[in-house]
């Protein structure tokens, strides 16, 4: 069936819901947006599934989440026992359409006789990965489209560990979901017949008091907190999000009373309507919490994305100027603190990283005799490590994350979780103030340490059918590249994850990737830099990341200007 045909089959369908039909109705004479709306069906990715909302199969909307929700369930009919009596856990955040699109889960899943716990309001993703634990259900899943503009919303699924699902698991779920063959014939049972038939459980503040609990297992000491936490002086913004409560509740949990919140955006918003988007890696996004900042005098300013399982943090610099820390530099601060404060390590203690994360994480695991592992980009695969971790009773977990302010340090999570991450980061500051330091000192102690690791990213975003073949013309130039340099930089060897072999130039040997397959390449370069490129797996973009390292910041940054110059340039031009 082509587009064409999809988009009739919506359009005669006499019980579309209303809006939808409106919706449908206005871009009707819309061929472009027509075809990019039905050519394909939304795919789960590193993140799961998610799109714009609107009306078609390549759009986010109450159908195709209940196709999704329907592959799911069938995957927990076959592969996961007592599902029915397990049940599936649910969130969503502050998103257009989100509540809708967890209940509409849930109506799919009692037609399942599966039954369903759904928070009574909005909650952050680690919120739901804990709830999946605690409560012990089959899977979850939490509706949310994380830092991506307002027009979007996205469906991640997790599995019975509170992780989000990897390739195998999730590849099982794709299957069952394009096995739907339609997604508006979907049996579904209404909100009263699923609360009549106890199908239907609304969850209250006993998860949110029992995670609150777990948080304070993570405080590596207590004594700081107890001399600077009246001291520090902490601007906090969720970011229209979901993080208010859970960030306030785990900051006076722990003693941190000395709190200041950024007002205009403390309430729930699916606009976002003060940020240009609601992402903490984007610097514009703290220009409110510099504000309040500067008035306050505050040493640390933190802020979360729209599901808060990502932070950002600003620090002061040398010159007294707020400035908002890379992903790289804030985890590799956080794990030097966890890993110095933690008395006796264990002897099989794990960092876990992904590929295009910081070398200087590695660096300082080696420093403290703990080794690293790296997975794949997306925290699933970190999720999978801490499984494996419990299942074969070696490997003790003490810090993951990846460079895109995505952090965990307690285990009773299996996904990034900015909550955890705020505390540590106020902790880790409050230490610093105690020894005389700011955090941006503190990051220059350990650069002198290890080395002046610095990193970069490049984005390109190319929407619909054209842009997805041009993101794939660009991989297959990098995967054919014969050239020995990258910009100033020769090249040791390239990983191709496609194919899962890694590549030596000097004499064109190889070996095999221990990692899954994945749509990436990897090209190690001299003096310890390299570069990766990769598509999104759940946006219309291709990323590339960049690394470098000498003995000076200055000569690190002209490096990587040279670096990523050179690709981006190449990049443009294909």
């Amino acid at each position: 069936m082509n587009w064409k045909d999809t988009y009739q089959k919506w359009d005669q369908y006499q019980n579309l819901d209303p809006d939808l039909r409106e919706q449908l109705t206005k871009i009707s004479y819309n061929e472009k947006e027509l075809e990019d709306a039905f050519y394909t069906n939304l795919t789960f990715g590193t993140g799961g599934m998610r799109g714009v909302l609107g009306p078609g199969t390549n759009r986010m909307n109450r159908y195709t989440v209940r196709k999704a929700a329907e592959g799911l369930a069938q995957y927990l009919e076959e592969y996961v026992e007592d599902a029915q009596q397990k049940g599936v856990a649910l969130a969503y955040d502050s998103r257009y359409m989100s509540p809708q699109f967890a209940l509409e889960t849930a109506k799919v899943m009692g037609a399942h006789n599966i039954l369903t716990y759904i928070f009574e309001t909005l909650r952050p993703t680690p919120y739901l990965s804990f709830a999946v634990r605690y409560l012990g259900t089959a899977a979850g899943a939490m509706i949310t489209a994380s830092h991506n503009p307002p027009e979007y919303n996205g469906f991640k699924v997790y599995n019975e560990d509170g992780g989000q699902t990897p390739p195998e698991e999730a590849d099982r779920i794709i299957s069952y979901v394009n096995g739907v063959e339609n997604e508006l014939e979907i049996n579904v049972l209404e909100q009263d017949e699923l609360e009549s038939k106890g199908l239907l459980t609304w969850i209250g503040d006993e998860v949110d008091q029992a995670y609150l609990e777990q948080l304070k297992g993570i405080v590596k000491n207590q004594a700081v907190i107890h001399e600077k936490a009246d001291q520090l002086k902490i601007v906090f913004t969720p970011l229209h999000g979901t993080a208010y409560k859970p960030i306030l509740d785990g900051l006076e949990n722990l003693g941190f009373r000395n709190v200041s919140v950024v007002k205009e955006q403390a309430e729930p918003d699916p606009e976002f309507s003060t940020v240009e988007s609601p992402n903490p890696e984007e610097h514009q996004a703290f220009q409110k919490a510099i504000e309040l900042g500067k008035e306050e005098d505050a040493d640390i300013l933190i802020g979360t994305d729209p599901d808060a399982d990502r932070l950002g943090v600003a620090v002061k610099d040398n010159q007294g100027e707020y400035i908002v820390l890379s992903g790289n530099q804030l985890g590799t601060l956080m794990l030097d603190y966890v890993l110095s404060q933690t008395k006796d390590l264990p002897k099989d203690a794990q960092m876990i990283k992904t590929i295009v994360t910081t070398e200087m994480g590695r660096a300082v695991a080696d420093y403290y005799g703990v080794e690293t592992l790296e997975t794949l980009t997306g925290f699933k695969f970190i999720g999978e490590k801490m499984r494996q971790f419990d299942e074969q009773g070696e490997g003790s977990f003490m810090f993951g994350y990846e460079e895109s302010y995505g952090y965990l340090i307690g285990d009773f999570v299996r996904d990034k979780d900015a909550v955890q991450a705020a505390m540590t980061a106020c902790e880790m500051a409050a230490y610093w103030k105690s020894h005389g330091k700011t955090i941006i000192e503190a990051l220059h102690t350990l650069f002198d340490r290890h080395g002046y690791y610095l990193e970069g990213l490049e984005s390109m975003t190319l929407k619909g059918k054209d842009g997805s073949e041009r993101i794939q013309k660009m991989m297959k130039y990098f995967r054919d590249y014969d050239e020995t340099k990258m910009g100033p930089f020769s090249i040791e060897t390239i990983e191709d994850y496609d194919t899962s072999v890694r590549t030596f130039m000097t004499d064109h040997s190889s070996e095999e990737i221990e990692l899954p397959n994945a749509n990436v390449i990897k090209f190690n370069l001299e003096q310890e830099s390299w570069c990766c490129l990769r598509p999104s797996g759940t946006e219309p973009k291709i990323k590339c990341y960049f690394g470098v390292k000498t003995d000076s910041y200055e000569k690190s940054q002209d490096r990587l200007a040279q670096l990523k110059e050179d690709v981006v340039t190449k990049m443009k031009n294909i």
